[in-house]
């Protein structure tokens, strides 16, 4: 594989030597042979053959209900079909629309996208994309993206009419994944203000209500020929399937005809030990029997060692030996996500992992249940692909028929709702009750609740600027309030590392505990988790150290991909990047207190009996084996609760119950929680707490006073300052040359004569005399009109009355001088 290619088509950066180029071009495209050869297996396909039907259905309907088993091609070729049928290029003032199909999980997004580009003969991440949660692969030129049914929720929140969309496909609508079952009554709103969108609905089952809910849509057949199936049961019910699979991957290997093995377990811990085993177990046999090539599959593993699942079995050791084998040992992702050929056996326990929450208690779980008939039933599909095969069931006929359930139940009804909501709220959708799997009431009562506790919604239901951030980390909302609050603990830093550790599978393989001391911290399984990442970076992320210390090099470069993207979140959220000093006394409190901030809701306290008891809910639990802890601290923080034989806390850390009291919401464990040893602790450091406080405040008013100047009194704090304003209101000032006012000392200072003659005395009686003086000034009028100060002559009502009288005089003696002239 050129250079380009490995680029363009990364999932994680893993060691890609191992991968073949042979086929590929030098500018990463295939060559013309291996181009001829992929598009001559294609016309094999069973949808090929009803291509032109589809089309017909689509051009006529916007709703499509499409069913085929797995194996028909729906996958790969029916998105190909919406490209040939629709017209995806706009005018050049709007951005070319995109053909959407949705998968269940991210390696079916990654596995699509790469068969359809070889298809196409193009660069995955070109006209070929996948979207998956914490990493994009597309361009301008992306037409036809493969994506997550959560991106595409996640996309609807940033535009809410997906306009940049012609066809949306959701594929393997069967599985009813939670975001799946949101989707449904999302799309259906869009569909209804977007007349020229479509939405085609792929699934694996026919479901009758599916249709009604899209009023009638048409319902489209894929029919398949299959080889016929032979099914075997146990006489009775096992009890270790893990040992029973082991056994019977052995016994099929040596006893059956050839063909590949493909055996389901539940978690990747399981399926690493099951391949250590087999591995063991056939290897004593020597050469009675052919060679082996065991791969495991899961949802977390890097594209380039998925490919292995497709590669042939190995030859014979020797001509006319026993011939090889493949052995693939997976979760469910085998089941619908990957088409796997050659299969001939498949070895199903009858369980699977589900994650399940209680909605009573407000406890998640992850729990191992038995399988459904209808995902039995389709296990056993593939074992009739391409040759004639056998399923063994490893538990009894009896149990098949009556203690397992016809479906699997949608995971929107066994499942928190905390995250959902958060999303509905952003898009403003209303409620839930068009949807066509309702949810129990309390369940959504519950996460309302939740969200209302950890500041994302307000007393009204509306989303707060908390919760406005929370929304967009592809996160749940605990951990999103934990990374959204760190700056304000100063550890934001940590916190990044520990949510992109946290969101990854485990990193440890086996035989960590040899160098565990390295890396452990008694405090806790999340300090230990953040210091392999901050030694893996420090190591300049070298795949040799990873071996060294059995860890698992794709794991943590997975983390780091995660960590990067959670970067540009809180980039274009404005979130401050900090970091608390490592060798500071608060180091890890400031850590400890970011994490309780965002899991408080999942504490649980040490009771007398040695047990564990969970705050919410009143759940008795342990600590899980795998856990760091040194001892057993009185209160610890957990991340998840994990049901086998007994009810495990899994991923667990120290923490002091005043900072419960502290960072919780006020009151919330006194109100919510039932009565127990936990909260009769809680309520005594409640009480305590608000002592310390009321003593503070106490402290704070009467505090003792350290004299600021000479000569001042040590005294209350409170009694100076009572002095300070008594001698600031008795204080009185003049108005100096600069605006200012100046002390007096007394109203009635003595007043220094200014000239000479003057008498000395108050200056207020001064003053009076002043006034009287000028009132009983005298003027007389001088030459320019205006009056003069006299004092001899007298007051000015003395000197107005002779001017009335003179003018009077003067007024008869005018009157007298002319009666005189008319005489």
């Amino acid at each position: 594989m050129s250079t380009e290619r490995k680029r363009n088509a990364r999932l994680f950066d893993v060691d890609r030597s191992s991968v073949s180029s042979e086929g590929y071009s030098l500018d990463g495209k295939l060559d013309s042979q291996r181009h001829s050869d992929i598009l001559q297996k294609r016309e094999t396909l069973p949808v090929r053959k009803q291509k032109n039907e589809f089309l017909d259905v689509l051009k006529k309907n916007q709703v499509i209900i499409l069913v085929g088993q797995t194996g028909s091609g729906k996958t790969t070729q029916i998105p190909q079909f919406v490209l040939e049928a629709v017209e995806v290029e706009t005018s050049v003032k709007r951005p070319k629309m995109m053909v959407a199909c949705t998968q269940p999980c991210p390696v079916a997004a990654v596995s699509a996208s790469q068969r359809v580009a070889e298809e196409m003969n193009v660069i995955v991440g070109e006209e070929v994309g996948y979207s998956i949660c914490f990493e994009d692969n597309i361009s301008d030129k992306t037409v036809l993206k493969y994506l997550t049914d959560g991106m595409l929720l996640r996309e609807a929140m940033a535009k809410p009419l997906l306009e940049m969309y012609r066809v949306i496909i959701i594929d393997e609508a069967h599985e009813r994944t939670l975001a799946t079952s949101v989707l449904f009554g999302y799309l259906k709103l869009v569909l209804g203000m977007r007349p020229d969108l479509k939405l085609v609905v792929m699934s694996a089952t026919v479901e009758a209500k599916l249709q009604d809910y899209f009023d009638g849509a048409p319902l489209m057949k894929i029919y398949c020929v299959h080889h016929p199936v032979d099914i075997f049961y146990t006489m009775k019910p096992e009890s270790d399937f893990l040992g029973a699979t082991i056994r019977s991957v052995v016994e099929i290997h040596q006893r059956e005809e050839p063909g590949d093995i493909l055996a389901f377990l539940t978690r990747q811990e399981e399926i690493e030990e099951a391949c250590h085993r087999i591995s063991e177990e056939i290897g004593k046999l020597g050469n009675k029997v052919g060679p082996v090539e065991i791969v495991y599959l899961h949802s977390t593993l890097p594209p380039d060692m998925q490919q292995k699942i497709f590669e042939p079995a190995p030859p014979p050791l020797v001509e006319d030996g026993p011939p090889g084998r493949k052995i693939v040992v997976s979760t469910i992702t085998a089941e619908t996500s990957l088409s796997i050929d050659r299969i001939a056996y498949v070895i199903d326990p009858g369980v699977v992992e589900q994650k399940f929450y209680d909605s009573r208690v407000g406890v998640k779980f992850l729990m191992v249940s038995p399988v459904s008939r209808d995902r039995a039933d389709m296990r056993a599909s593939l074992a009739g692909r391409t040759v004639p095969g056998k399923c063994f069931r490893l538990y009894t006929e009896r149990s098949y028929n009556q203690d397992r359930h016809a479906q699997t139940d949608p995971e929107i009804l066994r499942s928190d709702l905390g995250s959902i909501v958060l999303i509905l709220k952003k898009l403003e959708v209303p409620d839930l009750r068009h949807f066509m799997n309702l949810p129990a009431e309390e369940a959504l009562t519950r996460a309302l609740k939740e969200l209302s506790d950890l500041g994302a919604l307000d007393d009204k239901g509306n989303l707060t600027k908390l919760g406005n951030m929370m929304s967009k980390f592809p996160l749940d909302p605990q951990m999103a309030k934990m990374l959204v609050v760190s700056p304000g603990f100063n550890c934001s830093n940590e916190i990044l590392s520990i949510c992109a550790m946290l969101s990854v599978p485990n990193c440890f393989r086996e035989g960590f505990d040899k160098v565990k001391a390295r890396f452990v911290d008694t405090d806790g399984d999340y300090l230990t988790l953040l210091n392999v990442y901050n030694e893996f970076k420090r190591n300049k992320e070298d795949l040799s150290w990873c071996d060294t210390n059995f860890i698992n090099y794709s794991v943590l470069k997975s983390a780091q991909n995660v960590r990067q993207h959670l970067v540009q979140c809180m980039s274009r959220c404005g979130i401050e990047m900090c970091r608390t000093y490592l060798y500071g006394p608060e180091y890890y409190d400031n850590i400890s207190k970011a994490i309780l901030a965002g899991y408080f809701m999942q504490v649980a306290h040490l009771e007398c009996t040695g047990d564990y008891l969970t705050v919410k809910g009143n759940q008795y639990v342990h600590l899980h084996p795998s856990n760091f802890l040194g001892g057993k601290p009185e209160w610890v923080v957990y991340h998840e609760i994990v049901s086998t034989s007994m009810n495990f806390i899994r991923t667990a850390m120290d923490v002091r119950g005043e900072w419960l009291v502290d960072i919780a919401p006020p009151r919330y464990y006194l109100k919510n929680f039932p009565n127990s040893e936990a909260k009769q602790i809680l309520e005594l450091l409640e009480k305590w707490k608000e002592e310390q406080r009321k003593w503070e405040r106490e402290e704070s008013k009467n505090k003792r006073y350290v004299p600021r100047k000479r000569g001042e009194e040590v005294g209350s704090r409170e009694v100076h300052r009572k002095q300070e304003r008594e001698e600031s209101r008795n204080k009185r000032y003049v108005l100096s040359s600069n605006c200012a006012w100046k002390r007096e000392e007394s109203k009635n200072k003595r007043y220094v004569p200014r000239k000479r003659g003057e008498e000395v005395g108050s200056r207020e009686v001064h003053r009076k005399q002043e006034r009287e003086e000028s009132r009983n000034k005298r003027y007389v009028l001088s030459s320019n009109c205006a009056w003069k100060r006299e004092e001899e002559v007298g007051s000015r009502e003395v000197h107005r009355k002779r001017e009335r009288e003179d003018r009077e005089r003067q007024w008869e003696e005018r009157k007298r001088k002319c009666a005189t002239r008319k005489q």
